[in-house]
């Protein structure tokens, strides 16, 4: 490709064979086409490489990657953010799946609000045979003109996939680059938060896919997620109150970091210590991935007829 495409889309991969086909046809599938998709493979010790390479001697928008050593998921994820060219940026995973209208409505919608910095769509779970299992509403205030307001949704209330979203590339080059704590991904998109509104398209087109193998599960512990996020964490130097208290103080250097008023920055501080007294608030830790399933009868969504190469899997 020798013209700059308008999006990159950026894809971290370590061994996802099982899954990365098709996230892959839902992503070379989408109505929208002006996009590259670089794919950073982790040294995976499977078949990621041989499909890699498969899809990319088929479509000119892939870049292929292949790191000599697994640098970790998070180092992988900033690799894939600085390979990048377009202005607009989207990470992905190599296991979930996108509607087909995903990219378009994202990018429409941030060329109507050119103050949103950030636009993703409606969301839902879906199990490891792609089937759905809880659609969720976004809650968030995210779209708030205040950013203290947007800061304080983000701590208290659960549910939203924003680091999935796309987003203006000069944006996310004035944030600190995402770290390997605990829930270092939340803290991220707080940062973000401080820098402008997000933009929810109500439609459902992006599906989370929770199955045994996806980090959070095979990974119960905090250390083990950490480590998993980058190796450097294994060892004495990094326990886990050290992790945790690292997610802490990342929320804090985000407020201070960020472009805000004074009277802003002093109430974003006070919704980070009534998050910290007051962690016991219903549904605060809440994940949407542990609901109960819907049952099939009130689901109105179908994952088979909005998603690209599962055409042949409709009943």
């Amino acid at each position: 490709m020798t013209t700059r495409p308008r999006l990159s889309i950026g894809l971290p991969v370590y061994n996802g064979e099982e899954y990365l086909s098709e996230s892959l046809d839902a992503l070379l599938g989408q109505t929208y086409e002006d996009f590259e998709l670089i794919i950073s493979d982790n040294a995976s010790t499977d078949g990621t490489q041989d499909i890699c390479r498969r899809y990319a001697a088929r479509d000119p928008r892939i870049r292929y990657l292949r790191l000599p050593r697994n640098i970790g998921a998070t180092p992988n994820h900033n690799h894939v953010f600085a390979r990048s060219r377009g202005e607009l940026f989207k990470w992905a995973s190599h296991d979930d799946l996108y509607g087909r209208d995903l990219l378009r409505a994202c990018v429409q919608a941030l060329d109507e609000r050119p103050d949103a910095i950030l636009a993703h769509t409606g969301q839902a779970v879906i199990d490891g045979d792609g089937q759905l299992k809880v659609p969720y509403a976004y809650g968030l205030a995210t779209d708030s003109p205040h950013p203290p307001e947007r800061f304080r949704s983000l701590l208290f209330e659960p549910g939203g996939d924003d680091f999935y979203g796309v987003l203006r590339a000069d944006v996310l080059r004035r944030v600190k680059p995402m770290d390997s704590y605990h829930h270092a991904d939340r803290t991220f998109v707080a940062e973000l938060t401080l820098h402008g509104p997000f933009h929810q398209v109500p439609e459902v087109l992006y599906f989370r896919r929770d199955h045994p193998t996806r980090a959070e599960r095979a990974n119960p512990s905090k250390r083990a997620r950490c480590v998993n996020l980058d190796p450097r964490r294994a060892g004495p130097l990094h326990p886990t109150p050290r992790l945790l208290a690292e997610y802490v103080w990342g929320f804090a250097a985000a407020i201070r970091r960020a472009p805000l008023t004074p009277a802003d920055r002093r109430a974003c501080y006070r919704h980070l210590a009534a998050w910290l007294t007051s962690r016991a608030r219903p549904g605060a830790g809440e994940r949407v991935e542990d609901r109960p399933p819907v049952a099939p009868d009130r689901l109105t969504v179908s994952v088979d007829a909005l998603v690209a190469g599962r055409e042949g899997r409709q009943a």
